[in-house]
């Protein structure tokens, strides 16, 4: 009598594993690059506020931390120096419109500082806010 041997079910293998790990890594790519793009990287407590408005356009932001350090953008200038430095980013842009980023815990006699520097200029100046 002729012995008749079973076949084994036929499984195709799903190499999902090497997906897995290329899926990892671009996730995490663009959360870094993500990140890195943050134009508001100096991080600060701003004041409240009851109405908001978004700029189409991207503007010049000069932020003043509690230690009274300023950064046009992301760059620090020192105190002495941020007329000229703002007029020099003023020069590079057509739109001279300046988002301050100011800290709450500063005075008003800090805020006033700096918007004079910017009435100087005739430059058009908007305070960030947080809702």
């Amino acid at each position: 009598m002729m012995e008749i041997r079973k076949r084994r079910p036929f499984h195709d293998e799903d190499a999902m594993s090497a997906m897995n790990d290329i899926m990892f890594f671009l996730l995490l790519f663009f959360l870094i690059i993500a990140t890195m793009s943050n134009a508001n990287i100096i991080k600060i407590l701003l004041p409240k506020s009851d109405t908001t408005s978004q700029m189409a356009k991207q503007p010049l932001t000069l932020t003043v931390t509690e230690e009274l350090k300023y950064y046009v953008n992301a760059n620090e200038i020192p105190a002495g120096m941020l007329e000229g430095a703002l007029a020099e980013a003023v020069k590079r842009n057509e739109d001279p419109t300046v988002v301050l980023r100011i800290a709450k815990s500063l005075t008003v006699q800090d805020l006033v500082d700096v918007m004079s520097i910017a009435a100087k200029l005739n430059l058009k100046m908007v305070l960030s806010t947080e809702k």
